[in-house]
């Protein structure tokens, strides 16, 4: 969350929201449609194995259109990728992250 709760503050300009999703993303004062992305995200990313044509549908039937939902699946599936790649490595985050 470090890394990627820059990039949210920067956009929002809300630390509010930032520490909400940070705590617990579920009792964030966000959309619906944001709650269903974060928690497909979250089962892709922890769970894989068990995600369903469902879980693409609920994204649909949250809001998302095709193309975006897509979108959706991509990116998290493109991050679990990534973050797996440097955590094979053991590469660490850089100093700077933790003077927050």
């Amino acid at each position: 969350m470090k890394h990627h709760g820059r990039g949210l503050f920067r956009i929002s300009q809300n630390r509010d929201l930032l520490e909400q999703v940070c705590q617990d993303y579920r009792k964030a004062r966000i959309a619906r449609k944001d709650v269903a992305m974060l928690e497909y995200a979250e089962k892709l990313t922890v769970d894989p194995c068990h995600v369903t044509k469902q879980d693409f549908e609920t994204l649909q039937a949250s809001g998302f259109k095709d193309d975006e939902a897509l979108d959706v699946v991509q990116v998290a599936a493109y991050f679990n990728f990534v973050n797996r790649i440097v955590c094979g490595l053991g590469v660490q985050l850089e100093e700077y992250w933790d003077k927050d």
